[in-house]
């Protein structure tokens, strides 16, 4: 029997919000683990994947008090000025801009990798901080006193608190009994880069059709980063499709804006369920990322989200020592999934909500989808609550 080895804190999953959470505890005396099947050397260099991230205001002054947006190269972030969102090939948009904000910029977009490794390298320097690469968890529970993490090589974890950030298909979540709402949109999303002759503004524009939707984010130069999102019965089509077509197929829905288009690099293809568990906490565990809240790209808040919950929770927990609180004591879990609840449940939902609209191909839902856009541009609040949610600030 291999020795049981003892942390004040074990996170399952050492993605961004992970390793977010990680860094913001780093500074204190808690002893933390974080285990992830991947192998060390991938967190350390983590292979381009396709997404690009778009990032608000609060979550850029997050990870510039983590120490994460100095790792990130400066030509990898790229500004989003104005968000224009179109019905079908119509020219009239529901426009969104910082009039008022006091930003010049509603957001910026971030490779996923960039922002990856820059968690990564964030973390890696703090000697309380062990990253466990190739670490499987096989069987996750909890006690009165501490939680309890098997791995498949036989070794025993302890701590007073467990957090899982495994991903919306959370193994540890199913085995602490949390339940969870799953919403499969029988939907994929296919992201990739294209390179256009004329410039984009750094405008992010999203074109709704009767089955599909496209959004074409601004990069650096002369570059977007395209996202579709299509019946995942089609979706198999479109990447088997040769670059000239596909080529063709984007510059034919998208018009004449950016001028040509063409593919840059590969197409990558990620299948859209969204997620929500019942609860963020149980007894000695709690639930961050896409482990709790596992979002519909539409919107591009998975991440900040994710993000938002690392911070809320490392807030509870220094709280907690400070108090000189158990850290894993109830009032201090319920105090973080009543804050991270409220966060989130209406942009999830009302995000389902919107995605609903817009993939409803009946004639009714297409003409409320074409006025939809003509109503909310003249609905001020709408707009800078969604303004205000990108930039931070009161719009």
């Amino acid at each position: 029997m291999k020795k049981t080895a003892t942390y004040d804190v074990l996170v399952i999953g050492a993605g961004p919000a992970g390793l977010s959470f990680a860094r913001a505890l780093a500074d204190t005396e808690l002893n933390i683990c974080l285990l992830e099947r991947q192998v060390e050397s991938v967190l350390a260099a983590p292979p381009p994947d396709g997404r690009d991230i778009a990032l608000t205001h609060d979550s850029m002054r997050l990870m510039r008090e983590l120490d994460m947006w100095a790792h990130i190269p400066r030509n990898e972030i790229s500004p989003i000025r104005q968000a224009r969102v179109f019905s079908g090939t119509s020219s009239y948009f529901l426009g969104f801009d910082t009039k008022g904000t006091g930003k010049d910029a509603l957001g910026v977009l971030v490779p996923n990798n960039e922002i990856r490794r820059a968690a990564y390298n964030a973390v890696k320097k703090f000697r309380n901080v062990t990253i466990r690469g190739k670490a499987e968890v096989k069987k996750v529970s909890t006690g009165d006193v501490h939680g309890t993490i098997m791995l498949a090589n036989g070794e025993k974890l302890t701590a007073p608190l467990i957090v899982a950030a495994d991903s919306r298909f959370s193994s540890a979540r199913t085995q602490m009994g949390i339940p969870v709402s799953l919403k499969d949109f029988g939907r994929a999303a296919i992201v990739c880069r294209m390179a256009h002759d004329k410039p984009h503004g750094e405008i992010a524009r999203e074109c709704f059709f009767d089955d599909w939707t496209l959004a074409v984010l601004p990069l650096q130069g002369r570059q977007s980063s395209i996202v579709i999102t299509l019946p995942a019965d089609q979706a198999g089509d479109v990447m088997a499709m040769a670059p000239k077509a596909f080529d063709e197929r984007i510059e034919e829905s998208f018009g004449a804006t950016l001028g040509r288009l063409k593919l840059v690099g590969e197409k990558f293809m990620y299948p859209l369920v969204a997620t929500y568990a019942s609860d963020f906490a149980a007894r000695r565990f709690a639930l961050m990322g896409d482990a709790a809240v596992g979002m519909h790209p539409v919107t591009a808040h998975g991440y900040n989200l994710g993000l938002a919950g690392a911070d809320m929770l490392a807030g509870e927990i220094r709280n907690a020592l400070s108090l000189g609180i158990d850290i894993g004591a109830p009032s201090v879990l319920e105090a973080y999934a009543l804050k991270h609840r409220r966060a989130s449940a209406f942009l999830f939902y009302g995000t389902n909500a919107l995605v609903n609209v817009y993939t409803d191909n009946r004639p009714a839902a297409l003409m409320l989808r074409a006025a939809g856009l003509r109503i909310a541009n003249h609905l001020p609040p709408f707009k800078k609550y969604v303004t205000r949610q990108l930039t931070g600030k009161a719009a």
